[in-house]
């Protein structure tokens, strides 16, 4: 393996779904400006959408997406800016 080539800086930090407020803690070298606190320690916190807990190939369920209801909000947040 070559030398020099890996970081030095790994410190413990919190990444937490925010889709179910899943908290877990791992070594990373991540930066951020953020800070939680898991059991009276404070940590660095990375924010993610979707992790083990709701991802729908681990946890067996499938999630229904409204891909029409999105579009019509789209076009009718920017229809005023149509001429």
């Amino acid at each position: 393996m070559r030398k020099g080539i890996h970081p030095e800086n790994y410190r413990m930090v919190a990444f937490k779904d925010m889709s179910n407020g899943d908290v877990f803690l791992t070594k990373s070298t991540a930066n951020s400006k953020e800070t939680i606190d898991v059991e009276g320690i404070e940590y660095p916190l990375i924010k993610l959408e979707i992790s083990r807990t709701s991802h729908p190939y681990y946890t067996g369920k499938m999630k229904l997406v409204d891909t029409a209801g999105r579009i019509d909000k789209f076009k009718n947040k920017y229809a005023k800016f149509k001429k």
